[in-house]
């Protein structure tokens, strides 16, 4: 297969409407998107992706009308989230209607639901005419793309389109708040904040160590990991500097240290480390390198989505 790589969304809405995959850009990362009425095309990100298929998607959608067809109700919480955050980086996990192909949402009787706010997205999705169900547009488990050239990397050849766009602003997925039961849950750390969901939505708490993680993607497997290990670090001078390692964080490390990385990276803000984490790890993968020395964060605000990311990462 031939991937085509386009900068209209019109082109690449008409292989969605062929039943076809399509790469496109969104504010947090490339998403690979399918027609989530089409059960055959939804198949085909779970093949080019290697994706578990115990591994939900995410229904994105061009305007609120669309989220009748997705959902039996709409729980009052979730309308209070809608009202403050869409379009953006938010997911909300909701009670799915009859006609959401079980393929979709690994079976559950809930899906997650969000209207991104990047502009060539929500062209894309309203040339479209249907939500659309999306994953990230990468091979599962690795590192999610910031840049279309990322998901070139990991899928050409093996989805029809690629939707050109610039590097991703955020650079980490969407936040995910299950809204299904009577205290939301914030399931996925991402964009908006924790603190930024409490101001809305005081009842709201973080998922217990103990509970599933089944009802979010990117929880139940191993992902965002690099081909390098990745160890988590609070001080630069906790690494050990070889030519074969890489060192990521807010402070820099030594004059001597520095000169014997492979690759180094110096974020001024935890938005900038953000934005920057994925495309850092795909760079050092590159590069060849073997060991990624990530600085810890404060973990409030997008520091708490930035650690658990680095967390993941470094899981063996």
């Amino acid at each position: 297969m031939k991937t085509a790589l386009t900068t209209s969304p019109l082109k690449a809405a008409r292989f969605i409407l062929a039943g076809e995959v399509v790469a496109f850009p969104t504010e947090t990362v490339y998403g690979l998107g399918a027609n989530v009425f089409a059960p055959e095309a939804i198949a085909k990100i779970f093949a080019a992706k290697r994706r578990p298929a115990d591994n939900p998607l995410i229904a994105h959608i061009a305007d609120l009308s669309q989220l009748a067809s997705l959902i039996t109700h709409l729980p009052s919480a979730a309308h209070k989230f809608i009202d403050a955050f869409f379009p953006g980086p938010l997911t909300l996990v909701l009670p799915k209607s009859a006609v959401v192909p079980g393929i979709a949402t690994a079976g559950l009787d809930t899906v997650g639901v969000r209207m991104p706010r990047h502009p060539t997205a929500h062209a894309f999705l309203e040339a479209c005419g249907v939500p659309i169900v999306a994953p990230s547009a990468n091979v599962s488990g690795r590192p999610s793309p910031t840049t279309w050239q990322a998901v070139r990397d990991d899928l050409d050849g093996f989805i029809s389109c690629i939707l050109r766009g610039e590097q991703t602003k955020v650079g980490l997925e969407s936040t995910v708040v299950d809204c299904t039961v009577d205290a939301p849950v914030l399931l996925r750390a991402g964009a908006i904040s924790l603190e930024d969901l409490r101001a809305i939505v005081p009842a709201i708490r973080l998922r217990t160590v103990d509970e599933s993680e089944a009802g979010s993607p990117g929880l139940k497997h191993r992902h965002y990991a690099p081909s390098a290990r990745v160890v988590v670090v609070a001080h630069p001078s906790d690494a050990v500097p070889t030519r074969d390692a890489a060192y990521i964080g807010l402070e820099a490390p030594s004059p001597i240290q520095a000169k014997t990385f492979k690759r180094l990276m110096m974020c001024d803000s935890v938005d900038e480390y953000a934005h920057a984490l994925f495309r850092f790890f795909r760079q050092c993968d590159a590069d060849r390198v073997e060991v990624i020395y990530c600085q810890a964060v404060e973990e409030t605000g997008i520091g708490l989505a930035l650690m658990d990311r680095i967390a993941r990462a470094a899981r063996r």
